[in-house]
């Protein structure tokens, strides 16, 4: 079961948020701390209005923590920017706890379609490939997995901006939960 959609004036400015975030990940590869910041300020705000200020301050915070923890272990791995885990936190600010939970699988799911259609793109699915088992080799080995031990047998397919990947994420989330 979907959460319900956030009340008026979330959606709006959550999809703001996120537009603005994938322009500037696309254009600059990175999504900036003022951005970020903005988002964060505008939903303790937003959240003290619309559910008081003891419990807006605690849905704020309950969203942004469960949006953190979420991305934070593959920024951990190397598997995504700061950049990127920062601006789920304010999403997670906007739109609660379960809201960014479910925000993350979609995340998930259209960051990897993405990947898979740019692999393919650049014509780089059998490099992907072998990076891929090359990966699951070493880790069924037991040996590490870690970039410096294994940047030398493998060759990256590319890298793809992530924010694109929160926006529709976020987007269909909310989309979702609207009808």
């Amino acid at each position: 079961m979907l959460p319900p959609v956030p009340p008026h004036p979330v959606p709006l400015c959550v999809t703001a948020l996120v537009l603005v975030a994938a322009s500037t990940d696309i254009t600059s590869r990175r999504i900036p701390n003022r951005l970020v910041a903005v988002g964060l300020a505008g939903a303790l705000i937003a959240q003290c209005v619309l559910h008081g200020v003891a419990s807006g301050a605690f849905e704020w915070f309950a969203g942004a923590a469960t949006g953190f923890a979420l991305l934070l272990p593959l920024y951990l791995l190397r598997g995504m920017a700061a950049g990127d885990v920062k601006l789920m936190l304010a999403i997670g600010a906007w739109v609660g706890p379960w809201m960014v939970a479910c925000i993350v699988l979609a995340t998930c799911v259209a960051g990897g379609v993405g990947a898979i259609a740019v692999t393919i793109w650049r014509g780089s699915m059998r490099r992907m490939l072998g990076n891929v088992r090359h990966l699951l080799r070493r880790a069924l080995a037991g040996q590490s997995t870690s970039r410096a031990a294994i940047s030398e047998q493998m060759t990256s397919v590319g890298s793809l901006p992530y924010g694109v990947a929160i926006a529709a994420g976020t987007l269909a989330m909310l989309f979702a939960s609207a009808i």
